[in-house]
C-alpha cells in the first residue's frame, strides 16, 4: 500500500473542496480520475468518511452517494469490520485494439488542439514551479522519472507519464492548474499507451523529464517551460502520426 502522503501536492488538489453544483458527480469524477491516473494507488485506503467529506467540503450523505457510484464503477471497494474502510481498486486499461479504436474517434485537428492545451498547461506549470517550489519538494517528480525508466508495461508507463505532469502542476502550487491537468490526462492518458510501448521513446521521455526537473530545481523557469512544452508536443505529434496511419 502506498501512503497517502506520497504525492502531497497532487493529493491536496484531489481532496480540495468541490464546487457547489452537482457535488456527487464532481466527487465521483475527482476521485475516479485520480485513481485512473495513479495519483491514488491501487489498494490505498481512502480517508474515513467524515474526514474525507470535510476535506471535500460535502456532506457525509453526498460522499456516501459518491462512494456508492465509485463502487459500481469498480474503482472503490469497501470492507467492513476491523481494519475496514474504502480502498482504491485501479481498473485495467483497455487493450491496444480498443485504444486504437478510441484514437480513431479523434480528428487530427482535435489531437493538435489537445496538444496545444497540454503544452500550455505543462509549460506554465513548469515555469511557476521553478519560481515557487523548493528543491526538497520535488521528490514526487524525481520518483516518477525513475518509475518511468523502470516501467515494463505500456499501461504503467502511461499512468506514470500522466502523473508526472499532474505533479508538475502541483509543484506550481496551483490547485486549478492541477485539476486542469487531471482533466486533460483523463482524455489523453490511456492513449499514451500506444506511443509508450516503444522502449526507445520511453527512455527519451524519461530523459526529458529528468532534464525538466533539473531546470525546475535550478529555478530556470524558461528552460523548464520550454522542455515541458516540447515533451508533450512530441507525444501529441506521435498520436497524430498514429491516427494518420490508420
Amino acid at each position: 500500500m502506498v501512503a497517502l502522503e506520497q504525492h502531497v501536492g497532487a493529493h491536496a488538489a484531489v481532496f480540495a473542496p468541490v464546487e457547489s453544483r452537482a457535488r456527487v458527480e464532481t466527487v465521483v469524477r475527482r476521485i475516479g480520475d485520480a485513481i485512473e491516473l495513479g495519483l491514488l494507488a491501487d489498494g490505498e485506503q481512502l480517508p474515513g468518511e467524515s474526514v474525507l467529506a470535510g476535506r471535500l467540503g460535502v456532506s457525509t450523505v453526498t460522499l456516501r452517494e459518491a462512494l456508492m457510484a465509485l463502487r459500481q464503477q469498480g474503482l472503490v471497494t469497501t470492507r467492513r469490520g476491523r481494519g475496514g474502510g474504502s480502498f482504491v481498486s485501479r481498473p485495467e486499461l483497455p487493450g491496444a485494439q480498443r485504444l486504437r479504436a478510441r484514437l480513431s474517434g479523434w480528428s487530427t485537428e482535435e489531437l493538435r488542439d489537445l496538444g496545444d492545451h497540454w503544452a500550455a498547461l505543462s509549460g506554465t506549470s513548469a515555469r511557476l514551479a521553478a519560481q515557487r517550489t523548493a528543491p526538497e519538494d520535488l521528490t514526487p517528480l524525481h520518483r516518477s522519472v525513475e518509475e518511468l525508466m523502470s516501467a515494463a508495461e505500456a499501461a504503467t508507463r502511461s499512468r506514470v507519464y500522466g502523473r508526472f505532469h499532474v505533479e508538475l502542476a502541483a509543484a506550481a502550487q496551483s490547485a486549478r492548474l492541477t485539476r486542469e491537468q487531471v482533466a486533460l490526462q483523463r482524455e489523453v492518458g490511456a492513449l499514451l499507451c500506444l506511443v509508450l510501448d516503444d522502449d526507445e521513446y520511453r527512455e527519451e521521455v524519461a530523459v526529458r523529464h529528468r532534464r525538466l526537473v533539473r531546470a525546475v530545481q535550478d529555478g530556470a523557469g524558461e528552460a523548464a517551460g520550454t522542455s515541458a512544452e516540447r515533451c508533450v508536443r512530441e507525444s501529441a505529434a506521435r498520436l497524430i502520426a498514429l491516427r494518420l496511419a490508420r
